[in-house]
Parts: C-alpha cells; sequence; structure tokens
C-alpha cells in the first residue's frame, strides 16, 4: 500500500510539472521532437503575416510549395514549404503592436531572415492606392510622454532628467487642432519616445533606445530590384484602380495600435515623420528582428488613403487586392535572396 501511494505521489507531481510547464509556454514532448527535426533540415527564412485575409494569398500562391507538417505553439501555427530553394516558416500574428509571435519564431527555429509582409494605409499623397511600399526604417510611433495640462515645451518631462524620457523625437500639439482658435486644450501635447531594446549580443539587462529601425542594406538594395515587377490593377472586370499600382521603396513606414481613419493625423504625420505607409504591425516584427540581429524587410500593399480620401474608407473596396500584390512582392523577393544555409529541400514531407 505503501509503495502504491509512493507512485502514486510520484505520479501526481510529474503531471503538476508538466501541466506547469504547458500552462508556461514550455516546449516539450512530441512538440519538441518536431522542432528539432525541422531544424535539423537546415535554416529558413520565416514569413510573417498580420491576419488570414494576407496569409491566404500565399497559402494559393503556386510557388508555394507546402509541406504537410504544422507544429502550433502558444497560440500560432507554424507553417513550413518552400518557394524557389528557399525553405520557409509562415505563421500569423494577429492584429496590432502587442506580439510575441516573431519572438517566438525566432526562439523556436533556425531562422535566418524574417520577411513581413500585409496591406497598409497611405500617409503619402504622392503614392496611390495599390501601390507596395518597402520602407528603408520603421517606427513605432505611439510609445508617448503625454504631458500635464500647463506645462509645455521649457518643461521637463517626468524622468526626462534620468535618461528615460526625451524631446527629442518631438511632440504633437493636441490644441493646434483645436475647433475653437481661442481655447486650449486639456489634452496638452504628447511626446513621442523611442523603444527600448536589449540587444541579443549586448549586455544583459543594459537597454539601448531605438526610434527609427532600420532595414539591413543587403536586404533593402535587393527589394530595388522588384521595382520593375507588374501588380494586379482591377479587382474584376469592372473595377480597377485608377493609376496602376507600383513596387516602390520609401523611406520611413510606421506602425501603431490604432487603425488610423483620419486626415488631420495623416497629414500630421507625414508632415512630421515623412512617412508612407502607416499600420499596425510591422514595428514590432522590425523591433525584435533587429535586437536579435536577424536581418528583416517589410512590404506592405496600400490598401486605403488613412482617413485622406474623399469619402469613406478604401480598404472595404481594396483589401484583398492591397493583400495579393503584398503576397506577390514578398514571393518575389524571397525567389531572389540567397538559399539558406545548409538548405536541404526535397519533395519530401518534413
Amino acid at each position: 500500500m505503501r509503495s502504491v501511494s509512493f507512485f502514486f505521489f510520484v505520479g501526481s507531481v510529474l503531471l503538476i510539472v508538466l501541466l506547469a510547464q504547458e500552462a508556461n509556454g514550455a516546449v516539450f514532448g512530441e512538440t519538441k521532437r518536431l522542432i528539432d527535426k525541422v531544424n535539423r533540415k537546415g535554416s529558413y527564412v520565416g514569413i510573417v503575416i498580420p491576419n488570414a485575409f494576407e496569409l491566404n494569398p500565399l497559402l494559393n500562391y503556386p510557388e508555394f510549395k507546402a509541406k504537410k507538417l504544422v507544429v502550433d505553439v502558444d497560440g500560432r501555427r507554424f507553417r513550413f514549404g518552400s518557394i524557389g530553394s528557399t525553405q520557409v516558416i509562415l505563421v500569423m500574428t494577429g492584429l496590432g503592436m502587442v506580439l510575441n509571435t516573431t519572438q517566438l519564431l525566432l526562439s523556436l527555429f533556425d531562422i535566418e531572415g524574417v520577411v513581413h509582409y500585409g496591406i497598409a494605409g497611405n500617409a503619402n499623397p504622392s503614392l496611390n492606392i495599390g501601390d507596395v511600399v518597402i520602407p528603408h526604417y520603421w517606427a513605432h510611433s505611439t510609445l508617448w510622454s503625454w504631458q500635464r495640462y500647463g506645462n509645455g515645451p521649457e518643461n521637463t518631462l517626468p524622468l526626462e532628467e534620468a535618461g528615460d524620457y526625451t524631446r527629442e523625437i518631438g511632440n504633437l500639439n493636441i490644441a493646434s487642432y483645436s475647433t475653437d482658435p481661442f481655447s486650449d486644450n486639456f489634452l496638452n501635447n504628447i511626446w513621442y519616445q523611442p523603444e527600448e531594446i536589449f540587444p541579443v549580443d549586448g549586455t544583459p539587462e543594459e537597454r539601448q533606445h531605438v526610434f527609427w529601425v532600420p532595414v539591413e542594406d543587403r536586404y533593402f538594395n535587393i527589394a530595388k530590384v522588384l521595382e520593375s515587377l507588374t501588380l494586379e490593377g482591377c479587382l474584376n472586370a469592372t473595377t480597377c484602380l485608377s493609376t496602376p499600382p507600383k513596387v516602390t521603396t520609401v523611406e520611413r513606414g510606421t506602425s501603431a495600435s490604432i487603425y488610423l481613419d483620419n486626415a488631420a493625423y495623416r497629414t500630421f504625420i507625414f508632415d512630421k515623420f515623412d512617412v508612407s505607409p502607416v499600420e499596425m504591425e510591422s514595428a514590432a516584427v522590425a523591433l525584435i528582428s533587429y535586437q536579435q540581429r536577424v536581418p528583416f524587410i517589410v512590404i506592405r500593399a496600400l490598401s486605403d488613403m488613412a482617413g485622406g480620401g474623399e469619402h469613406s474608407n478604401e480598404v472595404d473596396t481594396f483589401v484583398n487586392l492591397a493583400a495579393n500584390n503584398s503576397a506577390i512582392v514578398a514571393v518575389e523577393f524571397i525567389k531572389l535572396l540567397p538559399a539558406p544555409r545548409k538548405n536541404i529541400v526535397s519533395s519530401a514531407s518534413i
């Protein structure tokens, strides 16, 4: 009886440990075995996609050859396949900046580079709906120090002297947008702040600040080759873009957990930061890739004017066209990459 009780106790402890590991996102058992097997096949290009309507065009793209294997971890599904001679892993992030998907991808798998694609709003008056833009720099533009009413540019921000906050990037004076020119605004000033990162090759807990996250020159130069691509310009026989869409490299893009559909802020953020695409995920991908020292590229097709159009938001009309064009450019970019190291692509499933 005592031995039975002992084994029951040990078994109960093991079960509790395993459940705790699973609850904390630990990878073990069959999932760990599959990940190890995947990584023995060589390195991959990770393709990070925001939503299902952006993922599906790639899944259906003729040049994407899917493998049978999928690996599910922490609510994320990792799909495997190849584009040309390059092994790829696809994963969907979901909406907004609060994401751990890119970090999970880089932690679990042998990733040589990250490609992120999808749709975006357009803040640049010289670009058109349907254009696919590839920025050189990305910023997260909603890390703010929101100043109290009555304080102005001459006043020190809280924790500014400690180096936690800064006025170097600049501010948005909300009172400038009051409909009453003689009234002030209790919302006062918003000061844009850089992100804190902890590079993988740095000293642990020694933070660095970055606002404009650069795309590696090698990736950006490859992207320039894509400017001659022909893109889809029509939804159907009767609905076409007024201007044929093009691929273009641009200087800057910005992300925030905000769907921008406001002409005044669109104009402000373009004038302030010279950004073209405005959307909700890319800076998160850029920041994680940058601090992990993994090259990345972001490809965004412009689906709407971010509030700058004459009527309602255009995304409802052009979302599928934009998603298809962004997938086309992502595939063509990957085809231009050198095959990742130790790459083994065969017709057999992983």
